[in-house]
């Protein structure tokens, strides 16, 4: 017997494992706030607290992100164990964004905050970690799946067309 939507627990682990190790290792590099620039004014490390949502959203009065981060997990195990056979990408999608709630969810119930570290600084965009990677990951696999389904769908079946008959020549001729 095989595990049911096997891609899911892979993608999942494979995320929560890779967010825990690097985030477990940047916190043991750099002090709160510090920087190391790997590309010099194109990417750093840079440690960062952030107590609320992406983009810092709801900063300081989030603690209800931690419920949804568990609700969301618990809901997407839920579907991945009773819920249909999913496709390839599907279950990689969805396991992705497991992965990428579980890892933000384990860091605001165990500390409060979520831990942020890669910091793109070309296009200013806000620190972000590798949960956040998975979840973004998750979506794009989610919709290249449902794109896929889409393409494969076949057209409605056209209402049969009445035959016109030709008429017979009946004279022999």
């Amino acid at each position: 017997m095989s595990a049911k939507n096997p891609w899911f627990w892979l993608a999942a682990i494979l995320a929560i494992a890779l967010d825990r190790l690097t985030k477990v290792w940047v916190v043991a590099q750099l002090a709160p706030g510090e920087s190391i620039a790997l590309w010099p004014g194109v990417f750093h490390l840079t440690l960062v607290k952030n107590s609320g949502a992406a983009f810092s959203l709801f900063a300081g009065g989030s603690d209800w992100l931690k419920w949804i981060s568990l609700l969301v997990s618990v809901g997407l195990c839920v579907y991945a164990l009773v819920g249909p056979h999913l496709g390839s990408w599907e279950q990689m999608g969805f396991g992705l964004l497991l992965g990428g709630a579980v890892g933000n969810g384990f860091d605001r119930f165990a500390f409060g905050e979520v831990t942020d570290f890669l910091d793109f600084r070309l296009i200013q965009f806000p620190v972000f970690n590798g949960a956040d990677i998975a979840i973004n990951l998750g979506l794009a696999c989610l919709l290249i799946g449902t794109l896929r389904s889409e393409s494969r769908t076949p057209a409605p079946a056209r209402p049969a067309s009445k035959q016109i008959r030709e008429p017979t020549d009946t004279t022999g001729g």
